[in-house]
């Protein structure tokens, strides 16, 4: 019995959203925005040099297809991802109204975002008044910290000793549609701290505000602040069922790694693995030797997205896209006869884009297990039905398979 492999790497968009005129940053339109397109031409002309040298290497990825992919959805034929493709590749165009981790990861699992998102505004305060107080009532302080739009590292450099003398929560939010909490592991304490999102997040789901985050740190005022592995994020379900859900219907085992959990609720999941990028794709390699037959996993590698693409470092990108390479090169000559694995990303974040926030791109679809050649143009939603169509799994979406 087949098993199947669905691999996001978040925010690896590949240019050429048909309708990115209508997503910004700041007051500039994503049109003409690539991430992976624009990294590669960075690192050919010797702009990302920073614990890296020369032309972008990425030999498994190019291998699958990746170079083809970026050329078929933006034009762009990308420095360096040249060579024999040997997997079979595409690029994939989301209709979700968003550029963000939900409705990217919902549509992909086959359900696309049916309304559009509450987003806060870029004022100080950023919340109501109303919000801030059930806030405060949910840490039981008198007051919050923060109430604007802010850069996770940012916000806590700057109010971290702040909070904590007064003990009042760190509260902001970004371009997305969250509410992120960032407190003290010690003196705030981890557990309050979840508990207080689970006290928001119903309010902030009945507003179509899509998660509420919980952001923990560590450290002192005299030696700085880190954040810890240890974030959770507190998502609206999806209104229909998943992929996920399809698969364990159908009385198969779906594992998760990484955000999936908190992304789906929890929905449809049997198992979770979590932690950075690196212990992830332990846990990836361990499932792609063990996972049951008829099994999906189903994993996120947020770091691109969370280290890099928000903070427009080309050089980290880079990087991590090298490292992601050399280990899912690695695993593919791991997996077995019979089985699927599929690469794919949920949006864009140019790091070479002004702004930090997402932005709104085609994405690449690289099947590995399937032969070789292209699929074409994609929709999101048809990653989910040509995964449940090689299960021998009933799909329940709109999509169509591709395989």
């Amino acid at each position: 019995m087949p098993r199947a492999f669905l691999v996001v790497m978040d925010s690896v968009g590949i240019g050429g959203a048909p309708d990115a005129g209508r997503f910004f940053n700041g007051d500039l339109p994503d049109t003409g925005a690539n991430t992976l397109g624009h990294i590669a031409q960075a690192c050919a002309e010797g702009r990302a040099e920073e614990g890296r040298s020369g032309p972008l290497r990425l030999p498994a990825l190019a291998g699958l297809g990746l170079g083809a992919a970026v050329k078929l959805a933006s034009g762009l034929e990308p420095q360096g991802l040249a060579g024999p493709v040997t997997g079979r590749w595409g690029a994939a165009t989301e209709i979700s109204p968003g550029k963000d981790t939900p409705s990217g990861h919902w549509e992909l699992a086959g359900v696309p975002v049916p309304w559009d998102w509450t987003y806060f505004p870029d004022t100080v305060p950023a919340f109501s008044d109303d919000l801030a107080q059930a806030a405060a009532a949910a840490a039981g302080t008198e007051g919050i910290l923060g109430n604007c739009h802010a850069s996770g590292t940012e916000i806590i450099a700057r109010l971290g000793a702040e909070h904590m003398r007064s003990g009042w929560p760190i509260c902001y939010t970004s371009a997305d549609s969250v509410f992120q909490i960032a407190a003290h592991e010690e003196s705030f304490g981890l557990q309050r701290l979840y508990r207080m999102c689970e006290e928001l997040a119903p309010r902030l789901h009945a507003m179509k505000v899509g998660r509420a985050i919980a952001r923990p740190f560590v450290g002192s005022p005299e030696t700085g602040f880190t954040r810890t592995t240890n974030r959770h994020d507190y998502a609206i379900a999806p209104p229909a069922p998943v992929l996920t859900n399809w698969v364990q219907a159908a009385g198969r085992r779906v594992h998760a790694v990484g955000k999936i959990g908190d992304i789906f609720s929890m929905q449809g999941i049997d198992t979770l693995s979590k932690g950075s990028d690196a212990a992830l794709m332990d846990h990836l390699a361990r499932l792609v030797d063990e996972a049951e037959e008829g099994s999906l996993t189903f994993a996120n590698f947020v770091e691109f997205d969370s280290l890099y693409g928000h903070r427009r470092d080309i050089s980290g990108y880079a990087r991590a896209l090298e490292w992601f390479d050399a280990r899912i090169g690695a695993l593919l000559a791991r997996l077995r006869p019979g089985d699927l694995m599929v690469l794919t990303a949920d949006h864009g974040n140019d790091p070479s884009w002004p702004g930090g926030d997402h932005t709104r791109e085609r994405v690449p679809v690289l099947c590995a297990g399937v032969g070789a050649g292209t699929l074409g143009q994609v929709a999101f939603a048809d990653v989910a039905a040509s995964i449940a169509a090689y299960l021998g799994v009933a799909s329940q979406g709109p999509g169509r398979s591709f395989l």
